[in-house]
């Protein structure tokens, strides 16, 4: 019989207030690509913190990472941590991210989903962030899929499912030459689970040597998306969601296919030589420039 699962829907944890620095953004910047063309100029401001450093906003996915792991999922002993994988990101931005700062906020289980007997459930843990001063930041959702954990009497969820891209030929391809070592590289933000590093293990695990983080493969299509739909200017992400639907291997290429709408865009990553797609029903929304925070 699978565990209650519905026991963990409310789980809270505050986090504790944890700083920043140009440091992180920098490290954060290069581990998803930036700067794979050292000369180009709309990248730079990515990667050197002069004149005026800017910060990616996909960053928000591992601030807090080493201030405070999800110890709230593991309470209890109703997860096996084995047989979570990891199934969607959606962030909300309320504000740009500044370039350096003191944060603090809380995760919880925000939802719950029975997808019945030998199917699994799918968890959401929620982050939330605020500056300082106590104005929201950002909200991430991160979507955990539990392999079989369903068949426990959950609810259907709160969560709407992703629209699927467009089926018309997308306005843009970003690609981007991953490196032989990306995911050591990324691994230093905070999330040093071993599959991304070690090839027995990895080998162990069922594949055949170490995979980028799906976190790392999320970023880099917020550099496409940047660069296809705002024009480097990070202050206009509004929002960032995709459902992760394949491993990238360190050193494979990732094209990512961007369809423009206005101020909603779509998106999905592939990699071509292994015709597979890491990244599908990808949405953003984008608006107006906006001030960065003190």
């Amino acid at each position: 019989m699978p565990a209650d699962l519905n026991r963990m829907l409310g789980r809270e944890a505050v986090m504790p207030s944890f700083s920043y620095d140009d440091r992180d953004v920098l490290l954060y910047a290069l581990s998803i690509g930036m700067g794979h063309d050292p000369l180009d100029p709309a990248e730079l401001p990515f990667v050197l913190e002069v004149p005026a450093l800017r910060a990616m906003p996909t960053l928000a996915s591992v601030l807090g990472t080493a201030a405070h792991q999800q110890g709230l999922l593991w309470q209890g002993g109703l997860l096996d941590p084995t047989r979570i994988v990891h199934g969607e990101e959606r962030l909300e931005l309320h504000r740009p991210l500044p370039p350096a700062g003191t944060l603090n906020g809380r995760k919880s289980v925000c939802d719950v989903v029975d997808k019945g007997p030998g199917r699994g459930a799918i968890l959401t843990v929620r982050k939330e962030l605020q500056l300082a001063d106590g104005l929201p930041l950002l909200t991430c959702d991160q979507r955990i899929f539990v392999r079989g954990g369903g068949g426990f009497g959950g609810g259907a969820g709160r969560f709407e499912d992703l629209a699927a891209v467009p089926t018309r030929a997308a306005d843009a391809a970003v690609a981007l030459q991953t490196r032989p070592e990306q995911a050591l590289l990324y691994r230093l933000n905070g999330d040093r689970h071993v599959l991304h590093a070690d090839p027995e293990f990895a080998r162990r695990a069922g594949f055949e040597r170490p995979i980028l983080h799906g976190l790392c493969t999320y970023g880099i299509a917020c550099r496409a998306v940047l660069a296809a739909a705002c024009g480097y200017d990070a202050t206009r992400l509004r929002s960032f969601a995709t459902r992760m639907t394949a491993p990238v291997f360190p050193g494979d290429r990732v094209v990512t296919e961007v369809w423009v709408d206005g101020d909603d865009v779509a998106f999905r990553a592939r990699v071509p030589e292994r015709d597979v797609t890491v990244l599908d029903s990808g949405r953003a929304r984008i608006g107006a420039p906006r001030l960065v925070p003190a």
